[in-house]
C-alpha cells in the first residue's frame, strides 16, 4: 500500500494527501478526507499540516511527478464554462482516452516548459510537436489517434463551434495545473486532412521579471533603469516573433512602478495579470484597436503607457503624439536591430522630427538556449570559430562550448534559454541624424563604433553560457 494515493481532486477539494507516511493536511482539511486518507493508507500516518501556499505546490509535486498514467488527467482543471450552445459529444464512456489523451498532452506540454503545443492531423493519423526553448520537439506521431475526436475535445474545452470545420477560430482554455493557472491560446487552421491545431501557452504565475532574471549584464541594466526612469519618450523593444520582447517589456514596467505613477497597457492579448495595472485587451472585431486604445488611455490621464505592438502607421503616430505630450511609452516593434526600428518607424509614416523628438532608447533582443552544465565540453577555438570573434573585433577566447546531450537535457545538449540584448540610448548625435532622414548606414555612423547584437552574443559563447552553433541557428551571420 506504500504506493496508494488519493484521486487528485479528491485530494484538493479536501485539502488532504498521502505522501509515503506523511499525511499532508491544509488549512481548511475535511473529516471526510482524512478518515478516506487513513482508510487507504491502512497505516499509521504522521500528520505534516501546510499553509495554504504550500498546500497547492506539494499537491502539484505529488501529482505532476512525470508518470502518463491513467489518472493523470485530473491534475488538470477545466476554468471556463463551456459553451452553453454546445453539446460535449466526448462524454460518452467511449470518449474517455480521447480526454485521457489531450490533458496528457497539456499536461506533458506545461511540465516541459514548452510555449507552444502543435496538432498536425496528416495521412497517416495525428502528429503532435511542442516548441521547447525556441525549438519544435515531436511528442508522437501515431495512426491509432482519433485525430477529429482530439481536435472536437480542444474546441469543446476552448468554447469554439465544433460543428464548424471550414473557417479558422481563435478560442482560449483556462487551466490550472496544482497552483499554477496556465492559459492557453487555441488557434484552429482547416487543411486537407483536418483541423490543424496551435496552442500557445501561457504560465500565469510569469510576468513581471526582476532584470538579473533577464540574463543582462550590469551595464545593460543600468541602461534600463536609466530609461525606464524617464519622464516621457518612447522606449521599443525589438526582435522576431519569440524573442522575449514582452518580457522585457513587463520588467520595464517593474522598474517604472512607482506609487505616484499611473500605469494603462493595452495589449494582444493581455498575456499576464499585472497587479497595480491596468491592462486593456485589444479587439478588433468591434473596432478596438491598438490606436483606438491607446487614444482611450491617453484621457484615462496615464504616466506611463504600454502599447504592446505598433503595428501600423497610425498606431506610430498616435504613440509618438502620447510621448511629445508628456507621457512615457513602451511599445515592441518587428525590426532586425535597433538602427532598423529608427528605420521602420519611417516606412509606417512617422516623420523623422517626430522621431528625434520622442525615441529614447531601442533594445533589440534575441532568445538563444542556454549549454547544459552536466554535458557541456569546452574545447579551444577553430580557426574559423576565431575568425568569427575577430569579425566582430572580440578577442579569440581561450575555450568556446559545444553541446554533446544528457538525461538531464534530454539529448538536446541545451537547458534553457538566455537573453542577449543590444541597448541603444538615442544621444544628441543620433537625434541630429534621424531629424535628417539620414539612411541607416549614416546612422549607423551617427551611433559610433558600439558593440552589435552579434557581438553581444559571442561574448555569451565566450563566457560558455552557449554555443557558437546556437547562436548562428538564432542569429546568422549578418547582424
Amino acid at each position: 500500500m506504500s504506493g496508494a494515493r488519493l484521486p487528485f481532486a479528491f485530494a484538493r477539494d479536501n485539502q488532504v494527501a498521502l505522501d509515503g507516511d506523511a499525511l499532508l493536511t491544509g488549512p481548511e482539511a475535511s473529516a471526510n478526507g482524512l478518515r478516506a486518507a487513513r482508510l487507504i493508507a491502512a497505516r499509521p500516518l504522521d500528520i505534516d499540516p501546510l499553509d495554504a501556499e504550500s498546500f497547492p505546490a506539494r499537491l502539484a509535486q505529488l501529482y505532476d511527478s512525470g508518470a502518463e498514467d491513467a489518472g493523470a488527467e485530473v491534475a488538470f482543471d477545466l476554468e471556463e464554462a463551456r459553451a452553453d450552445t454546445a453539446r460535449d459529444l466526448l462524454e460518452d464512456p467511449e470518449d474517455a482516452p480521447v480526454i485521457r489523451l489531450v490533458n496528457q498532452l497539456l499536461r506533458q506540454a506545461v511540465r516541459g516548459a514548452a510555449s507552444d503545443l502543435h496538432l498536425e492531423p496528416h495521412e497517416d493519423g495525428l502528429r503532435a510537436r511542442m516548441r521547447v526553448d525556441g525549438t519544435m520537439q515531436t511528442v508522437f506521431d501515431r495512426r491509432d489517434v482519433p485525430a477529429r475526436r482530439v481536435v472536437s475535445r480542444l474546441k469543446v474545452m476552448a468554447g469554439l463551434d465544433i460543428a464548424e470545420t471550414r473557417l479558422p477560430q481563435d478560442g482560449r482554455i483556462a487551466l490550472r495545473l496544482g497552483g499554477r493557472a496556465i492559459d492557453v491560446r487555441l488557434s484552429t487552421l482547416p487543411g486537407h486532412h483536418g483541423e490543424r491545431v496551435v496552442m500557445r501557452l501561457l504560465d500565469r504565475s510569469g510576468g513581471l521579471m526582476a532584470l538579473d532574471r533577464l540574463g543582462l549584464s550590469d551595464a545593460d541594466a543600468a541602461r534600463l533603469n536609466r530609461l525606464a526612469a524617464l519622464p516621457n519618450g518612447i522606449i521599443l523593444a525589438t526582435g522576431p516573433t519569440g524573442s522575449g520582447k514582452t518580457t522585457t517589456l513587463y520588467s520595464l514596467l517593474r522598474l517604472a512602478d512607482r506609487r505616484e505613477r499611473t500605469i494603462l497597457t493595452v495589449e494582444d492579448p493581455v498575456e499576464y495579470d499585472l497587479p497595480g495595472i491596468s491592462q486593456t485587451p485589444v479587439n478588433p472585431d468591434i473596432g478596438l484597436t491598438f490606436a483606438r486604445g491607446l487614444r482611450s488611455i491617453l484621457r484615462q490621464d496615464p504616466d506611463v503607457i504600454l502599447v504592446g505592438e505598433i503595428r501600423d502607421g497610425e498606431t506610430a503616430q498616435v504613440a509618438s503624439e502620447a510621448a511629445l505630450t508628456g507621457h512615457l511609452v513602451f511599445s515592441s516593434l518587428h525590426a532586425n536591430s535597433t538602427l532598423a526600428a529608427i528605420v521602420r518607424l519611417r516606412e509606417l509614416g512617422v516623420e523623422g522630427y517626430l522621431i528625434a523628438a520622442t525615441l529614447r532608447g531601442v533594445i533589440a533582443q534575441r532568445l538563444v538556449r542556454r549549454l547544459c552544465p552536466d554535458c557541456a565540453r569546452r574545447h579551444a577555438p577553430t580557426a574559423d570559430e576565431a575568425a568569427v570573434f575577430a569579425a566582430h573585433g572580440l578577442p579569440r577566447p581561450a575555450e568556446v562550448s559545444h553541446a554533446t546531450g544528457c538525461d538531464r537535457c534530454e539529448g538536446t545538449g541545451y537547458s534553457g534559454r538566455l537573453g542577449v540584448f543590444d541597448i541603444l540610448e538615442i544621444d544628441e548625435t543620433l537625434k541630429a541624424a534621424i531629424d535628417s532622414e539620414a539612411s541607416e548606414v549614416r546612422l549607423r555612423d551617427a551611433a559610433g563604433a558600439r558593440p552589435t547584437l552579434m557581438a553581444a552574443a559571442l561574448m555569451r559563447v565566450a563566457a560558455g553560457e552557449t554555443a557558437l552553433a546556437e547562436v548562428r541557428r538564432v542569429m546568422g551571420d549578418a547582424l
